[in-house]
């Protein structure tokens, strides 16, 4: 299994999250934002957390320039598994790889902190190993993580089993942190190649530093 890592000025979690995969027994390579080109053995590329370009303008509305990107769409296109973590997942949005946006908190505050999501679909590689209506707890860390998509739209992702995750208490009622439309957390494509998630499964690795339900999420993906 060989994992590619996507790095833009201003990624500031690409080695957590080589350092989760690598654990998990995943080869792994750093791509610089500047490649043209996805390595060939690339079974799944991620597009890290951090805050490409400063987000500046907007939160990954720049690092959807950067010359790597016309490779990953055509990744994408060809069926490539792709899975963004926070800023990753703004990139993604901001690429129009992923429905939606994520906007500015709803009380305009950083929020960084341990937060309980609910498995809402599982029909997918990235949440396979979880069941539908597990609790699982995700550290988040996002000053712009309020995802925003039009009511049509959001019927669509419905109608599609889109809507991966959702923010909720340990009992799994609704529990919204940043004013995400329906509290969801996190979704992908129609085709489900593409993932996207604010909170940081990478960073739920070991019990020590809180949670290791990172873990079964990430493993998703090197069973597949």
């Amino acid at each position: 299994m060989k994992v590619s890592i996507l790095q833009f000025p201003g990624t500031n979690c690409e080695y957590d999250t080589q350092h989760a995969f690598e654990s998990l027994g995943a080869k792994t390579e750093i791509v610089w934002h500047k490649s043209e080109s996805i390595p060939e053995d690339t079974n799944l590329l991620v597009v890290a957390g951090g805050f490409s370009y400063g987000d500046y303008l907007r939160s990954g509305a720049i690092a959807k320039f950067s010359p790597v990107m016309k490779a990953v769409v055509e990744y994408a296109n060809n069926g490539g598994k792709i899975l963004g973590i926070c800023n990753g997942f703004q990139v993604l949005t901001e690429a129009g790889l992923l429905p939606g946006a994520l906007k500015r908190n709803e009380h305009l505050h950083f929020i960084s902190k341990h937060h309980n999501l609910k498995v809402i679909n599982n029909d997918n590689v990235f949440l396979e190993k979880l069941s539908k209506d597990n609790i699982v707890n995700i550290p988040i860390a996002h000053h712009d993580g309020n995802y925003y998509i039009d009511q049509n739209s959001l019927k669509d992702l419905y109608a599609n089993n889109q809507i991966l995750l959702t923010y909720c208490d340990k009992d799994g009622n609704t529990l919204n942190p940043n004013g995400s439309v329906d509290a969801i957390a996190g979704v992908c494509n129609k085709e489900k190649n593409i993932f996207g998630l604010m909170p940081h499964p990478e960073r739920a690795m070991e019990l020590l530093l809180g949670s290791d339900d990172g873990i079964k999420m990430l493993q998703g993906f090197l069973s597949a």
